[in-house]
């Protein structure tokens, strides 16, 4: 077993870590997604896996393929908990852009244009939870977003091929969820001491 295919177990390991106490917490109901964030989320990340994929990234990219699928989920799991049905008009401008500009990655001949595109659109998904976890910084898990921050660094690590293709997706969206996580922190401290 190579160093990557450890790396890459490790992504998928981190993956089902991260997502498997954030799936109890919504049916606990502690953690309430919003909904248009994870619908955004899972359709990008399961296409910039077959974009990855066809840039060559090997396992890598499986943890994105496993994230995709589980985020789908979550999303399901949002709507059926009715989660945050605080939808606002920028959440359906969100939504749309997001919609509108996914068949982008099938016309683009080149697997860079399309994680370019849907690396924009996934990053577009962040805004109905940013808004939301400005307004409500304790209705989202940090160790969630941690975890992920860590994973996406993992699957970097892990990747065969570096690429545009390959290595802007995970980055982008560690940073994201770094940023989230220092938003959730100050948010918190503030709201605490008001």
């Amino acid at each position: 077993m190579s160093i990557k295919d450890i790396f890459s177990l490790l992504a998928v390991a981190l993956t089902f870590i991260g997502f498997a106490p954030y799936i109890h917490a919504i049916n606990k109901g502690t953690t309430r997604p919003h909904v248009f964030s994870w619908i955004i989320w899972g359709l990008t990340t399961s296409v910039v896996f077959f974009a990855q994929l066809s840039a060559e990234g090997g396992r890598g990219v499986i943890a994105i393929g496993v994230s995709g699928a589980i985020t789908l989920y979550i999303a399901a799991l949002a709507y059926r908990h009715k989660a945050d049905v605080t939808i606002t008009k920028s959440d359906w401008l969100f939504l749309l852009l997001a919609l509108s500009s996914l068949p982008a990655w099938y016309f683009a001949a080149d697997p860079s244009i399309a994680v370019i595109i849907l690396t924009t659109v996934d990053l577009l998904g962040f805004g109905p939870t940013l808004r939301k976890a400005y307004l409500h910084p304790f209705e989202e898990n940090l160790s969630f977003f941690a975890l992920f921050t860590v994973r996406n660094g993992l699957v970097i690590i892990a990747l065969s091929h570096y690429s545009l293709a390959t290595v802007l997706f995970p980055l982008a969206v560690g940073i994201s969820c770094l940023l989230l996580i220092v938003l959730l922190l100050v948010r918190r401290r503030s709201v605490a001491t008001t």
